[in-house]
């Protein structure tokens, strides 16, 4: 009986790994559509939703906001300040402060974070797994787990849904190890705009009065 229930448990054992590993693979292939389609477009401009949580702080806040991304370059409008980046230097616009702050960025640093970098952050860094499916106003939106692999990092999980039919981000939702609880939701998702030429180009004329705060 002992040998019997050994061997039960093996069987049992064997059929979950299987289960999981074919899982995380579907998981992978999923995320490699993700990151394949993304790389497709000429341009992405995005109108979202950030929502920030923490109910044992009593914390709720919500924003809205919009960027607009060709290759490394982006335009990021978020909470009254423009964030812009050339290729070569970044703009942080704050019109409250009536303030330009110049910087260079190496898009070679993995630790340096950009809007382009959002959109395929989940390529490194995350063990994955496959998780639910939810409807959401007709759309199937499909869950993929994200568990980070630095011990250190503050997140204790990220949540990242996709559209199962165009394979385009619909929101991520981050998990904090203090509760915090932050979801960036696309509201809009439009592809291969016309840009302007200078779409991505610092123009100092248009802020006359404006400090200029050049950091390197």
């Amino acid at each position: 009986m002992i040998k019997m229930n050994k061997l039960v448990s093996f069987v049992i054992l064997l059929l979950v790994t299987f289960t999981t590993n074919a899982q995380d693979k579907k998981a992978k292939e999923l995320l490699d559509q993700v990151t394949a389609k993304i790389k497709s477009y000429n341009n992405i401009t995005i109108d979202f939703k950030y929502t920030l949580n923490n109910y044992k702080e009593n914390i709720n806040k919500e924003s809205k906001g919009n960027v607009i991304i060709q290759d490394n370059k982006y335009v990021l409008n978020f909470m009254g300040v423009t964030k812009m980046y050339d290729g070569k230097k970044s703009y942080t616009i704050v019109p409250e402060d009536e303030e330009v702050t110049i910087s260079s960025l190496n898009e070679k640093d993995d630790n340096s974070i950009t809007p382009s970098k959002m959109l395929t952050f989940f390529n490194s860094g995350y063990k994955y797994s496959w998780d639910i499916l939810q409807d959401v106003k007709g759309r199937k939106i499909q869950y993929i787990k994200l568990v980070p692999n630095n011990a250190k990092d503050q997140r204790k999980e990220v949540l990242l849904g996709i559209d199962s039919q165009t394979k385009n981000i619909y929101n991520v939702i981050e998990m904090g190890k203090n509760g915090t609880k932050t979801t960036l939701t696309v509201n809009s998702f439009k592809t291969n705009q016309p840009l302007s030429k200078n779409q991505f180009t610092f123009v100092a004329s248009k802020y006359p009065n404006y400090y200029i705060n050049k950091l390197d």
